[in-house]
C-alpha cells in the first residue's frame, strides 16, 4: 500500500536553495514541495503529519568515509555496521560510504565480498562501499573495472602504513592509470609514510612514547609533501585524485594550486581538524591517546586555512574518518609507545551538528553547510540526487532540525559503541529532532524507531564533479 508522510512548515535548506515550503512523501521518496501559503499542500493528504514550524528541513547527511569494524593495529574498530549506522540516524546522517579491505594476498572481490557480510542486514540506513587497494597487480586491475561496473566506483591507496596499507609510486601511477580509464576515482592516503616510520624509530630511541609525539612525528611538511606527489602522478596518469582528511595548511595549498590549474583534484576534512589540536593529544595520563589519528591533529593555527579551503570550494566535503577504539584495552594498547595505539575517532554521531555550530560561529553559510555534508559528498561519489536533497524523485532522507537548543556532547550520551568523546563537554547549538531514512521515520522527536536491516546497499555511479 501507499504511504505518504507530510512534512510541514518548516525552512527548507539544500545546496541550492532555502525555500518555507511543505514537503510531500511518498512511497519512500519525495514526491513534491510546495511553498508555504501557495495553497497547494492544502489539497494533500497524508497518513502522518510531522510539524517542523521553527526547524530546518534539510537532507540527510551522506558521510562518505567511515571505517566500520575496522581491523587496525591487532584489534577492530568498536563500531559494528548496526550500532555505527544507528549513531549515525541518531547524528542526522542517512547514507555512509565505509571502505571494503583488500588484504594482501587476496583478491578485490574477496574484500568486498567480506564487507558485504559486515554490513547485511546490520544497517539502520543506506550504505555503500569504497575499495581499499593493498595489493596493485594486474589481478587486481583487471578487477578495479569490473567494480566500477557494479557500483564500487572509488579505489583507496596509501602512502603510509608500509608493511600494511601502502603502495609505492610505481602501483599508485598503475591505479591511477586504470582509473583514468575506467571512470574511477582515487582517493589517497597522503602522508609519506616511509619518511615517518624513521621518525617514528628515532623518536621512540631517544625516549619519547606519549600521544603527543604521534602528531610530532607525522609532520605537516610529510602531508604536503605527498599531496604535493599525489597530484603529478594523477597528472601523469590523467586521473581524477581525491585526497582524504587533509588536515595541513601546506597540503590545503598543495590543492588549491592544482585547482587553480583547473586540475580534477579533490580535497575532504573532517571535524577533528576544524575543532579540536594538538593541544588534545598533549593531554595528561595518556588521555592524548584518545585523538590519536592519522594524518593527526595539528597545531591549532591550521584550522584556519582548512576552513577557508572550504569556504573557496578548494577543500569540498566534511567526512568524519569515523573509526573508534574505546580508551580502555584498545587505546591503551599504546602505553608506552605511541605507535601502538589505534589509529582513529570516533565521529559519526557528531558532524551535522558540528558543522552547523560552525555556522553559527560565522565560518560558514546554511547552504555551505548542507553542501559539504550532503550534496557535495553525494556528487563526488555518485549518489546524486537519489541522496544529499530534497526534490522530487530523491529518496525520502530528511532531517527535521531545531537550530536554537543547545546540547552538550558526551560519551554519556551518544550512541557510538565507544566509551569516550573526541568532543567531551562541548556546547553546540542545533540538534537533530526527527530523521526520515526514505521515508521511515528512524528517529522520532528524539526516540529511535529504526531497526537494523532498514538500510540497504546502494550502488554508485561515477564522480559526477567530472561529467
Amino acid at each position: 500500500m501507499s504511504t505518504r508522510t507530510l512534512v510541514r512548515g518548516g525552512l527548507v535548506i539544500t545546496a541550492a536553495e532555502e525555500t518555507h515550503a511543505d514537503v510531500l512523501v511518498e512511497d519512500g521518496r519525495v514526491a513534491a514541495l510546495a511553498a508555504h501559503g501557495s495553497g497547494v499542500a492544502d489539497s494533500w493528504t497524508a497518513d502522518r503529519t510531522i510539524d517542523a514550524t521553527g526547524r530546518y528541513v534539510i537532507p540527510g547527511g551522506v558521510d562518505a568515509h567511515t571505517h566500520m569494524e575496522l581491523p587496525f593495529g591487532g584489534t577492530f574498530a568498536s563500531d559494528d555496521f548496526e550500532t555505527g549506522t544507528r549513531a549515525a540516524a541518531w547524528g542526522g546522517t542517512t547514507t555512509i560510504v565505509d571502505f571494503a579491505v583488500q588484504s594482501v594476498g587476496h583478491t578485490l572481490r574477496e574484500g568486498l565480498d567480506a564487507w558485504h557480510a559486515k554490513a547485511d542486514g546490520k544497517c539502520a540506513v543506506d550504505y555503500a562501499f569504497h575499495m581499499i587497494l593493498s595489493d596493485v597487480d594486474e589481478h587486481a586491475l583487471k578487477e578495479m573495472d569490473l567494480l566500477v561496473e557494479e557500483g564500487v566506483t572509488s579505489f583507496k591507496l596509501f602512502m603510509a602504513y608500509p608493511g600494511v596499507f601502502y603502495s609505492d609510486d610505481g602501483r599508485i601511477l598503475r591505479a591511477m592509470q586504470r582509473s583514468a580509464l575506467n571512470g574511477g576515482l582515487i582517493m589517497m592516503h597522503a602522508e609519506n609514510g616511509i619518511a615517518i616510520d624513521v621518525l617514528v624509530e628515532q623518536a621512540l630511541a631517544r625516549g619519547e612514547t606519549d600521544p603527543r609525539h604521534h602528531g610530532e612525528v607525522r609532520k605537516a611538511l610529510l602531508e604536503a609533501e605527498a599531496t604535493h606527489r599525489a597530484i603529478q602522478l594523477a597528472r601523469v596518469a590523467g586521473a581524477p585524485l581525491y585526497v582524504v582528511h587533509v588536515s595541513a595548511e601546506e597540503a590545503v595549498a598543495e590543492l588549491a594550486a592544482a585547482r587553480d590549474r583547473g586540475l580534477p583534484v579533490f580535497g575532504e576534512t573532517c571535524p577533528q581538524y576544524l575543532f579540536l589540536s594538538t593541544d588534545n593529544l598533549a593531554e595528561p595520563d595518556f588521555e592524548g591517546a584518545k585523538y590519536v589519528c592519522s594524518t593527526p591533529l595539528r597545531p591549532r593555527e591550521h584550522q584556519a586555512a582548512l576552513w577557508r579551503g572550504l569556504r573557496t570550494d578548494d577543500l569540498q566535503v566534511v567526512s568524519t574518518d569515523h573509526c573508534p577504539f574505546c580508551f580502555k584495552g584498545q587505546k591503551e594498547l599504546g602505553r608506552g609507545d605511541f605507535s601502538r595505539i589505534p589509529n582513529g575517532l570516533p565521529g559519526v554521531e557528531n558532524r551535522m551538528d558540528l558543522l552547523h555550530q560552525a555556522v553559527v560561529d560565522g565560518h560558514i553559510s546554511r547552504r555551505r553547510w548542507i553542501e559539504i555534508a550532503c550534496a557535495a559528498p553525494a556528487r563526488m561519489f555518485g549518489l546524486y540526487p537519489k541522496k544529499g536533497t530534497i526534490a522530487p524523485g530523491a529518496d525520502a532522507d530528511i532531517v527535521v532540525y531545531d537550530p536554537a537548543t543547545t546540547q552538550t556532547i558526551s560519551a554519556r550520551t551518544h550512541h557510538m559503541n565507544v566509551d569516550y568523546s573526541a568532543y567531551e563537554g562541548r556546547t553546540v547549538t542545533g540538534r537533530v529532532e526527527t530523521v526520515l531514512s526514505r521515508g521511515a521515520v528512524v528517529i522520532d522527536r528524539r526516540t529511535y524507531t529504526g531497526r537494523a536491516g532498514h538500510g540497504v546497499y546502494t550502488p554508485r555511479a561515477t564522480c559526477q564533479y567530472l561529467t
